[in-house]
């Protein structure tokens, strides 16, 4: 056995959700074997000395886009580059989606993301599917992919129109599938019809630049969204979980309907919590380009600060990033025109310093609530809680070793993504991972990546996550609709032939006396009060 498969993490803060203790770390062959002060171990074991440094699990990246072919291009970051990124910045799994066409198997596309993302992952990985089109074989597919595939989430569109966009009856019938299999439902929330014509009406008016994006597309059509889907979820009882909540109206929205006992998780993203939509109308067309995603950021400058709030206190629930690198050159595909412009940021690398500067360092939230948003919380709703998002004996060794009064700058000189700029770009965050384990071996550690393709792997999902659906079962059995016991009706009931006879009798007196009193004829008045 090599000391790479032995690890003593030495006298460093044991931070999980729920509390931080000091506490030696022993791994051997990717698992935790024992977390206890002042551990005795092999000889041979490599030693990580964490004296004064905070030892945590690794970050769960709830939503990425790897290798993403997306209006007219292909996402700049594969899933080598992307996982590589991911692990710099202390990130130890991504979930990414499989997104068929319209009209495409499910299945199909779910083993052809498979077969592009197993032989390059640097970190482990996982799926979530979406459902671009409803058909009774979509639903037969959910199922399979519930019960052979290792999914347990599928994600929904209420916007881009004509491409991946559900109608709500649609999206009542997938959200009952998925309650129905013990899936977490996710929806994109964005009026899709909106926007396309908002689209028209900004260019009609000769605005083509990033600017018009946001201009067609405002909060209030991501509220909306917001709240429909919450309302047809909960109508179904099904759980529900908005990706990349942007807006304080859309945050509000997924706020209230928790306080009103509704099973709903909210996603805020590094971009929404670490930036701002004023770059829209920056004069440097590259520049504001580069921050048009969807939704968009939002203009109002307190958004990323109400956002963050919402994270600390638990209206929101976890994050994720959204990210789907698309190059300059590849932005400049919409030159002319905004809505040709590739939808897609940059976070992987960054998630983690951002939250914990815009959220830690500011003393918005501890460093138990850091972890709950960047890891467990996110382990929980997609049921790989305690196997990742805890660091305690027997869970997978996917840790990092975190200096919380270091400071690094954000730029795309020196990032891991493979995009030519930075959102975050000038940005100093306290908080830096020094180091970083994946699968018990040590894959980042004094600035340089050390894991090679292929080395992380797909981890299947099990429906029916207690976070989830505990409270969903429990509605399920005490909140059956039941009809009411009462004595029949027995009295007389109307014939529909004779009343059908007295209405057209009625109707037609009333339209003779509308046609004498138009043109001033004589009528009898028993025959305007006939019948």
């Amino acid at each position: 056995m090599t000391s790479q498969s032995r690890i003593l993490i030495k006298g460093g803060k044991v931070v999980n959700e729920d509390y931080s203790e000091i506490a030696d770390v022993y791994i051997e062959n990717g698992v935790i074997h024992a977390v206890e002060p002042d551990l005795k171990v092999p000889a041979g074991t490599r030693v990580v000395d964490a004296k004064g440094k905070l030892l945590m699990p690794g970050g769960i990246d709830t939503h990425t886009h790897m290798e993403l072919a997306f209006m007219g291009t292909v996402a700049a970051d594969d899933f080598y580059t992307g996982t590589k990124a991911a692990l710099a910045g202390g990130t130890t799994m991504i979930l990414d989606f499989s997104i068929p066409q319209k009209g495409a198997s499910l299945l199909e596309a779910y083993e052809r993301w498979r077969s592009i993302a197993d032989p390059k992952v640097c970190c482990d990985y996982s799926l979530h599917v979406a459902v671009t089109w409803w058909s009774d074989w979509v639903k037969q597919e959910m199922e399979t992919l519930v019960e052979e595939k290792g999914v347990n989430s599928f994600k929904m569109f209420m916007a881009y129109k004509d491409v991946f966009m559900l109608s709500d009856q649609e999206l009542h019938a997938a959200f009952s599938q998925c309650k129905d299999i013990g899936a977490i439902a996710q929806v994109h929330a964005e009026n899709g019809d909106l926007i396309v014509e908002g689209a028209k009406r900004m260019l009609k008016l000769g605005i083509t630049g990033p600017e018009g994006h946001e201009m067609c597309r405002p909060e209030e059509v991501e509220a909306e969204a917001t709240q429909r889907a919450i309302t047809i979820a909960h109508a179904v009882n099904c759980p529900l979980y908005v990706v990349h909540v942007m807006s304080k109206s859309a945050a509000r929205v997924v706020g209230n309907a928790r306080r009103n006992g509704c099973v709903v998780f909210g996603e805020p993203i590094a971009a929404g919590l670490g930036t701002d939509g004023t770059h829209y109308w920056h004069k440097d067309w590259a520049h504001a380009a580069g921050f048009v995603m969807g939704p968009p950021l939002r203009p109002d400058p307190s958004t990323p600060g109400y956002l963050m709030d919402l994270l600390a206190n638990d209206d929101l629930t976890v994050s994720g990033t959204d990210h789907c690198t698309f190059s300059v050159c590849q932005k400049a595909l919409g030159k002319d025109d905004f809505t040709k412009i590739p939808n897609g940021v940059n976070g992987v690398e960054d998630r983690m310093s951002v939250i914990w500067e815009k959220g830690v360092h500011s003393g918005k939230m501890d460093e138990n609530r850091f972890v709950a948003v960047t890891s467990s919380n996110a382990a929980k709703i997609f049921n790989l809680y305690p196997q990742k998002g805890r660091i305690a004996k027997g869970s997978d060794a996917d840790l990092v070793v975190w200096d919380p009064k270091a400071t690094r700058l954000i730029s795309a000189k020196t990032h891991h993504q493979a995009v030519d700029y930075n959102i975050f770009e000038g940005m100093v965050c306290h908080g830096v991972p020094l180091l970083t384990i994946s699968r018990g071996m040590v894959v980042y550690e004094g600035g340089r990546v050390m894991a090679q393709p292929g080395q992380g792997r797909f981890i299947p999902r099990k429906p029916y996550a207690d976070m989830v659906y505990k409270r969903i079962r429990q509605r399920e059995e005490v909140r059956k609709p039941s009809a009411v016991a009462r004595n029949p009706y027995d009295g007389e009931i109307i014939s529909l032939s004779m009343e059908f006879f007295r209405l057209r009798k009625s109707n037609l007196s009333m339209e003779i006396c509308r046609l004498t009193s138009h043109h001033s004829l004589p009528v009898s008045p028993i025959l305007c009060f006939a019948g």
